[in-house]
């Protein structure tokens, strides 16, 4: 996958990311942290990817709900449940929303915006997706 794209380019990306995603093997829930400053295009990836999960309703950033869950009929998810922790000051916060709950289903894919305002209860083992502004008008995408 190429690493620098334009923002419409982002929206089409989510095949591939959503590709990578289901190849991960996971006895818990799948974890995507999103990283990246406001206006990189997190959301937008988000909504790429809940595309090609097949939802149908508007994705918009929970920043003021925190958790928004979508039903799937995927065949590996049955949620897709995303996040945004903008908001949230203490990783107790995420706890009381049932955190722990979320990440013991395996039937659970995770997008969490600013998981480093909660990095302390974020697996490890959760893929990690940078974005950032490379130009005005393109942004560069990196995984681990």
């Amino acid at each position: 996958m190429k690493k620098e794209f334009t923002k419409d380019e982002i929206k089409k990306v989510g095949q591939e990311i959503y590709s990578l995603i289901i190849s991960k093997k996971n006895k818990n829930a799948t974890i995507v942290a999103l990283s990246g400053d406001l206006g990189v295009g997190k959301t937008t990836l988000t909504q790429s990817i809940a595309k090609h999960l097949g939802i149908t309703e508007s994705v918009i950033s929970p920043t003021f709900v925190i958790m928004k869950r979508y039903a799937l009929r995927d065949s590996r998810y049955a949620n897709l449940i995303h996040i945004d922790a903008y908001r949230l000051n203490l990783s107790s916060e995420l706890l009381r929303l049932g955190w722990e709950e979320i990440i013991s289903n395996p039937k659970n894919l995770v997008l969490i915006e600013w998981p480093e305002r909660v990095i302390d209860i974020i697996p490890k083992n959760c893929i990690q997706i940078s974005l950032s502004h490379h130009t005005e008008n393109t942004r560069k995408i990196s995984i681990k």
